[in-house]
């Protein structure tokens, strides 16, 4: 574990500064990191296939959808917003999913324009098709 955050009064936050041993030696990157941080890289190196595989379920999300009153933007992302528009039909739409055991937030204004509300599908190579298709499934039963 690394980091931390310490709100406090003036006095209290220099007191910890200079005499938490804990702060005063570990303010280097933990060498544990590092070696993670090395072993991020080297699969990123090697794993074109969840990238590849990632791809498909993109496709497949996407070809699913393609009848659907609700409209994905564009984006070959693995971040597949889908617009509804009204606030509470994007809630409603969110909870039914979440009834089903889709996990699908709304976003909602002001983190987009009104009138835009939107499901943030998040897809990852951890999905199988069928978790796809389970929410394809689900949302065109739903519209």
């Amino acid at each position: 574990m690394s980091g931390a955050f310490v709100a406090g009064a003036a006095e209290v936050i220099e007191t910890l500064v200079q005499r938490a041993r804990s702060y005063i030696y570990t303010t280097a990157t933990p060498p544990l990191l590092a070696h993670a941080l090395l072993k991020s890289l080297e699969l990123i190196e090697r794993e074109q296939g969840r990238r590849n595989y990632l791809v498909n379920i993109i496709i497949k999300l996407k070809q699913g959808l393609i009848n659907n009153r609700w409209k994905l933007m564009p984006s070959d992302t693995a971040i597949q917003p889908l617009v509804i528009g009204a606030n509470a039909d994007a809630l409603a739409l969110s909870e039914r999913l979440a009834q089903r055991g889709l996990l699908v937030p709304a976003i909602r204004p002001p983190t987009v324009p009104q009138g835009t509300a939107r499901l943030r599908i998040s897809l990852s190579a951890a999905h199988s098709e069928e978790d796809v298709g389970r929410l394809v499934a689900a949302l065109n039963e739903l519209q």
